[in-house]
C-alpha cells in the first residue's frame, strides 16, 4: 500500500503541470496537434460536492476527490470545457462507475450553481419547469472530459464501459440501459507511433513503461530517442517509481542520462542473476551432502555476506 501511495502522489504531481496536462489531452483528443494551450488552463478544486436531490433539507451531500481537474478557457477567457484525469497505478475494475459518478457530480454542481445565480436575479420570471429545476431553458452546461491514465506496463483488462459490467440481461432491456465509456491511456495498448504523438517527456515515460519488462528492447528504444540522454529529473523519477526499475542516477542533477542508467540497471540485473545462480548451486550442494536447512542458511549467510534472515529466504527458494 505504501508503494501504491507513492506512485499516486508522484503521478498526480506530474499531471498537475499544465504543460504535461495539456500535452496528454492534445494527444488523446487531437492526435498530438497543439490545440489546447497550457496558458488557457485553470486549476479547479478537485473536491466534487453535489446534493443529488436539490438544495432542500432532504438532500444528502456527496463528496468525492478527483486527481487533477482543470478548466479549459478559450483565448477570450470563456469557459470551454472541464478536463479531468484519474491516475491509476493498478487496474481499477469499477472505473466506469467511479468516473461516471465524478462527471455526474460535476454536472450536478453546475446545475446547482445555475440555480443559485437565478435566485439572485430580479425581474426575470421563470416558467414552472424552470422554477422547479432551477435550470432555465437557455442555460447550458460546460462539457466534462475525464481521462484515465494507467501507469502500469500490463494490458488493461478491466471494463472500458458500464455495459461491460452488467450481468447478462435480455437485449430488449439492455438497449435502454444507459452506458458510460472511459477514456483510457495505457502504454501497453498503444503503438509506438501513437506514443510519439506526445510532445513532452510523456513520450519517453510512456515508451519506457511499455518496454519496461524487456531490458534489451528498452535500451534499444532509449538509444533511438535523443531525449533519453537528457531527461528531466521529474520524468526520470516517474519512470523509476511506477516501474520499480531501481535506476541509479546522480543526486541533485536536473537532467538524467537514462541510457546510462538503463545500462547500469541491466548490468546489475546480470550480476544479480549470476549471484542467484551461485546461491542456488551452493544450496543444492549442501543439501546433497546432507547438511541441514538451518546450517545451510548459516553457511549461505557467511559465504554471500547476507543477514541470516536474507539467507534463510534465499535457501527456501531452492531447498527441495
Amino acid at each position: 500500500m505504501k508503494k501504491l501511495g507513492k506512485i499516486d502522489t508522484i503521478t498526480k504531481e506530474y499531471m498537475q503541470d499544465p504543460v504535461i496536462f495539456a500535452n496528454m489531452f492534445n494527444k488523446f483528443l487531437y492526435h498530438g496537434k497543439q490545440v489546447i494551450n497550457p496558458d488557457n488552463l485553470t486549476a479547479m478544486d478537485t473536491t466534487e460536492i453535489a446534493v443529488p436531490y436539490g438544495e432542500g433539507k432532504a438532500g444528502v451531500p456527496a463528496q468525492k476527490y478527483r486527481d487533477v481537474l482543470k478548466l479549459m478557457m478559450t483565448d477570450g477567457n470563456i469557459a470551454y470545457c472541464i478536463l479531468g484525469c484519474e491516475d491509476q497505478s493498478s487496474i481499477h475494475y469499477a472505473i466506469p462507475v467511479k468516473n461516471m459518478l465524478y462527471d455526474s457530480m460535476q454536472l450536478a454542481q453546475q446545475v446547482t450553481k445555475a440555480a443559485k445565480s437565478h435566485n439572485l436575479e430580479k425581474g426575470n420570471k421563470p416558467s414552472s419547469g424552470e422554477f422547479l429545476s432551477g435550470f432555465y431553458k437557455t442555460d447550458r452546461l460546460i462539457p466534462v472530459v475525464t481521462l484515465v491514465i494507467y501507469w502500469g506496463p500490463d494490458r488493461w483488462d478491466g471494463a472500458l464501459s458500464l455495459k461491460e459490467m452488467y450481468a447478462a440481461a435480455d437485449e430488449a432491456v439492455m438497449q435502454y440501459v444507459p452506458d458510460y465509456k472511459i477514456n483510457l491511456i495505457a502504454p501497453e495498448q498503444m503503438t509506438d507511433e501513437e506514443i510519439k504523438e506526445f510532445k513532452t517527456s510523456l513520450k519517453e515515460v510512456m515508451l519506457y513503461i511499455k518496454y519496461s519488462k524487456d531490458k534489451a528492447k528498452l535500451l534499444e528504444i532509449a538509444r533511438e530517442h535523443p531525449n533519453f540522454l537528457s531527461m528531466d529529473r521529474q520524468a526520470a523519477e516517474i519512470i523509476n517509481t511506477v516501474t520499480n526499475s531501481k535506476l541509479k542516477y546522480p543526486e541533485g542533477k536536473e537532467k538524467i542520462n537514462m541510457c546510462l542508467a538503463i545500462e547500469e540497471m541491466r548490468m546489475d540485473s546480470k550480476r544479480e542473476g549470476i549471484r542467484e545462480g551461485e546461491i542456488k548451486g551452493a544450496v543444492e550442494t549442501y543439501q546433497e551432502v546432507g547438511i541441514s536447512l538451518q546450517e545451510t542458511s548459516r553457511r549461505i549467510s557467511v559465504k554471500f555476506n547476507l543477514s541470516l534472515q536474507q539467507a534463510e529466504e534465499e535457501v527456501k527458494k531452492y531447498w527441495q
